[in-house]
Order: structure tokens, then sequence, then C-alpha cells
């Protein structure tokens, strides 16, 4: 690996993009302009550990886009042909550490529908409850016909990768669902034909943008149902402060029978630190919870570089049955913690199929102009070698539109 670039491990981390900046800095040369977006490709090519399962062709990139760093002469539009390029890769778990105003929102953690091509129409699989699109009545089963006045499959054009070896349906797939996530500061306007019904007309961020400034008031909430606990986790896993109310929360259950953890809105990931805590209280034992592979070093060298990452007991163990739910805004860390679980022999994922984000995010940061950016440059496995990101849970529940939910209600089967 290139020894210039400078980079954080940050486990399986997915770092929020930054608000633009108040103040625009300075510009810089033409030849640094140049030198951040060669700087750019050079490590993607080096690092980025999924060309395997893309279509991408990386060296038409640098074709294509180089030679346009030298018609820039600010930075948001440096941004905008980072932005360009990294689409490329069809990857959301390949992201920039700023946006314009005018950015597309990162999926899953900005997006709060979940949609699937069945031929040229395109179908909502999910949706994620408390936002727009479930209170415009979208829900599982309804077909967007048109964004922006525009019909759907024509309006996802404009996301679709231009360098390509082959037409890929991931690609097609990926570029839909950037479509609905829509722009930050535009409000987003669909056509949508529940099933039987006429086309209806909605506005999804009416009145205020809901997807804009996600907060949470609380890092975890908990309840009894009987002699089963539960704990949700808001977004929260790559805040070491979650530790000690998780500690003090699981204490509290600890008379329980039976623990149902809810990872269905983790959708920006987290640390492994944060991750291992967690875990570490549900093992009595040293244990394997994932292997990791840097396919970097390997392209560089042409030796294999994998291991197996352990988790080590913390605290009181908690002895009950567990049930760990996940689904469409489960991502990165979130999927690490789901499949963890599910190696455990007292613990069973249920839910809908995962955010499906590639690998462990490495952070590199751009020589002159600063902006950052995150790569997948570790595969991630279960420990039975099963990628990560074509994990599925053992229970498999449909989605069901808010306020339903399937999941627990079946969670709640399995521990009776």
């Amino acid at each position: 690996m290139n020894t210039l670039k400078h980079f954080l491990a940050v486990g399986l981390l997915a770092l929020p993009r930054a608000a633009a900046a108040q103040a625009a800095p300075p510009a810089l040369a033409p030849a640094q302009y140049r030198q951040d977006v060669a700087f750019f490709w050079q490590t993607v090519h080096d690092d980025y550990a999924y060309f395997d399962r893309k279509q991408t062709d990386w060296e038409q990139v640098r074709r294509r886009y180089l030679p346009q760093a030298d018609t820039l002469r600010s930075r948001r539009a440096l941004v905008r042909l980072l932005e360009t390029m990294l689409a490329e890769l069809y990857d959301p778990h390949a992201t920039l550490g700023t946006n314009r105003p005018d950015s597309p929102r990162l999926v899953p953690s900005g997006s709060d529908v979940y949609a699937e091509w069945r031929g040229d129409k395109a179908v909502v699989r999910d949706v994620r409850p408390g936002f727009g699109a479930a209170l415009a009545g979208v829900r599982p089963g309804t077909e967007i016909v048109a964004v922006d006045g525009v019909p759907v499959a024509q309006a996802a054009g404009a996301y679709l990768p231009a360098c390509l070896k082959a037409p890929d349906p991931a690609a097609r797939a990926y570029a839909l669902n950037v479509l609905l996530a829509g722009r930050h500061h535009a409000e987003r306007r669909w056509q949508l034909r529940q099933p039987g019904a006429a086309p209806i007309d909605v506005r999804p961020d009416y009145p205020r943008p809901l997807l804009e400034h996600i907060s949470y008031p609380r890092r975890l909430e908990s309840r009894r149902y009987g002699r089963t606990g539960y704990i949700r986790l808001h977004n929260s896993l790559g805040d070491h402060a979650l530790m000690a109310p998780f500690d003090s929360t699981l204490d509290a259950l600890l008379d329980t029978r039976a623990l149902v953890l809810d990872l269905r809105d983790t959708p920006s990931g987290g640390t492994t630190t944060v991750a291992r805590a967690l875990l570490s209280r549900f093992v009595s034992r040293e244990q394997y919870y994932q292997q990791h592979e840097l396919v970097a070093e390997e392209r560089a060298y042409g030796v294999k570089r994998k291991w197996t990452e352990l988790v080590s007991p913390r605290g009181r163990r908690y002895p009950g049955r567990v049930v760990v739910l996940a689904g469409r805004w489960t991502g990165s860390m979130g999927e690490g913690l789901a499949i963890a679980f599910d190696a455990l022999p007292q613990a069973t994922v249920v839910g809908t199929e995962l955010a499906r984000l590639n690998g462990a995010i490495y952070f590199y940061r751009l020589p002159n102009s600063g902006i950052g950016f995150s790569l997948p440059a570790e595969k991630l496995y279960h420990i039975d070698g099963t990628p990560r990101e074509d994990y599925r849970p053992k229970v498999l529940v449909p989605p069901a539109a808010p306020p339903a939910d399937a999941a627990l209600d079946r969670a709640l089967q399995l521990l009776k």
C-alpha cells in the first residue's frame, strides 16, 4: 500500500458526512486540485476491497475524470467531482466526509425507503418508521411511478455509473435508492401507485425534511414484556458513552429469562470497541466473532492477510435466551453485531435483509483540500465464512407497514 496515505482504520464505523462549511476555504492552485484527484483515484485503486464484486472499470474512471481536475477552481466543484467518481463504485459504504447542499443523502442513514426494480417498475420493499415516506403513506408494495415529475426509470438513470465493464443489476438498484433518498436541500415529490389504486402525488419532506439533522433524545430505550426484556439502540454504536447506560440497563434486566436486542435503528454503524463491549456481556469465555481480510496487502504483495477477531467476557453475563432484531436500517457495525450474535448458541437473529454494507471502512484525507473520505478496505465475514454483506437472518420476517411490527411479534413468539 502507498505509505504516503494518511488513514485511520475505524473498524466498521460509517461516518456521517459533515454539514457544508459555513465559510468557504481558500481556493487551491490548479495543480493542487489535480494532485488531490489523483491521490483519490490511486487510493481507491490500491485499497478498495470489493472490485471483485463490481463491474467498475476503474482505469476508465481515471481516463474520464482526471482531465476534469484541470478545470476545477473551487472546493465546491472538487466535492462534486469526487462524489461523481465515488459513485462509480455504486457502494453506499464508500463516502465523502463532506457534502454540498445539493449532494445526495447517504443510504441507508439518510434514507427512509428501500425499493427494488421489478422490470421497469420501482416497488418499495421496506419503509423506515417515523420518517417522511411512512408518514406520507408509503408501505411495502407501493410502486413509485415518478420522482419530481420524471418517470422513475428515467430519473434513476442520472445516478447510474458511467464506467462499467458490463451492466450490473446492483448498480441499477443503487441508483434507484440514492434517487429515492433525495438531495439534502431539495424537497422530494413522488407519484405513487398503491396496488389496485390510481396514482397519487405525495411530498415526503413536507412540512419539514425529517431526514435532515436526525437526532435521538437518548442512546437506547428499554422495557419489559412479562419476563422478557427489551433493549433498542438508537444509532449509537459509534458512541463510547453508550457502554455505561447499556451495562446498567442490562444489569436491571438480568432477572428476565430472555432478551430482545433491537438493532433496527443503527444505520450509521459504529466501532468495534462499542460492539465488543456489548457482545462481551453475552459470552462466558473468549471466542471468535468475525473474520477480516485486508485485500490491499494481497493485491500489493501477493500474500493473503486474513485473521479472526476475538471477544472477551466482561461483567456479569446475561444468562437467558436472546433474539436480535435486524433489518434494512441495520448497517455496518450493526450488521457486524448481528453476525456475531448469530454465532452464539443462545441467540437467534430475526428480521428482514440487512443494509448489506461492504466491509470495514478506513478513513483517508486528501493532501491539499483536507477533504476526508472512507472506503471499505477490509472484507468481513461471519465466523462460518459467509461474507457479511451476504448474511440473512435465520428467521426472515416480511417487512410490515408501520406501525405494525411483525419482527418484534415474531421475536416474542419465539421466546414464549
